[in-house]
């Protein structure tokens, strides 16, 4: 039972959650921001932008596609210099402690975890392990130890919206692409769910329904905690009745 824009999809074995913006609040879209002097005006450089263009993309390419969104007229040849100063400013970021958890999210690996669902965690930047390596669930299980598979900073042939990531980490589970769901809170996440023959489960933790409704998500929640496990377990994903 699965159709677009319903409420309720079917025949469910597992589940592969993006990193940024949907397990951790990250301090990604502040260091591209906070990169750009030199480069272009940060101010233009809004959380729109960072949805739109860059999140989920891997460095070089949002690089490229934030200095084209901002007008910058040799975004090309300049993108390599600015990813190369993102990275140095994330990487301060996060030894400072900048990175978060969000609750809901640990809420329900947890207990997917608990109902014995697998679960496979995914990005495309390499920082990502060392964001979640610190992070602990309620139980006390490191936030890593829970997934089956682990697709973050590998080096693969295409970016999203190519499904690459979601393929390898459906075939690292060992379950068919069309027997798992995604969470993404990027509509280019969701196209790469949709390419790949999976559920995508859109994240709007910024109000952000419209774009990921448009990207092609089945169902879009603004929080977790909206997911109803138990149905999981079931193989529906559906939200929790309230």
């Amino acid at each position: 039972m699965t159709s677009i824009g319903s409420a309720t999809v079917a025949n469910l074995k597992a589940g592969i959650f993006d990193v940024d913006g949907v397990l951790l609040e990250s301090p990604h879209e502040r260091a591209w921001r906070e990169a750009l002097p030199g480069f272009a005006d940060p101010r233009g450089f809004t959380t729109t932008v960072y949805q739109a263009q860059v999140a989920g993309k891997s460095r070089l390419d949002g690089a490229r596609a934030a200095l084209a969104a901002l007008g910058v007229p040799d975004a090309e040849q300049r993108a390599v210099a600015y990813a190369e100063r993102k990275q140095a400013r994330l990487e301060q970021l996060i030894h400072t402690g900048a990175v978060a958890a969000f609750p809901d999210a640990l809420r329900v690996v947890q207990a997917l975890a608990a109902l014995g669902i697998p679960m496979a965690v995914t990005s495309s930047s390499k920082n990502a392990n060392q964001m979640m390596r610190p992070i602990r669930l309620a139980s006390g299980a490191g936030l890593l130890e829970v997934f089956g598979a682990n697709v973050c900073g590998r080096d693969l042939r295409h970016g999203k919206p190519d499904p690459e990531i979601f393929l390898l980490a459906a075939h690292e589970l060992g379950i068919d692409p069309e027997q798992c769901f995604v969470a993404e809170d990027a509509p280019v996440g969701v196209q790469a769910a949709r390419a790949g023959r999976m559920t995508a489960l859109g994240v709007a933790r910024l109000g952000d329904d419209d774009p990921l409704h448009r990207a092609g998500a089945e169902l879009v929640v603004s929080t977790l905690d909206e997911i109803d496990a138990d149905a999981l377990a079931q193989g529906r994903l559906c939200r929790r009745l309230r």
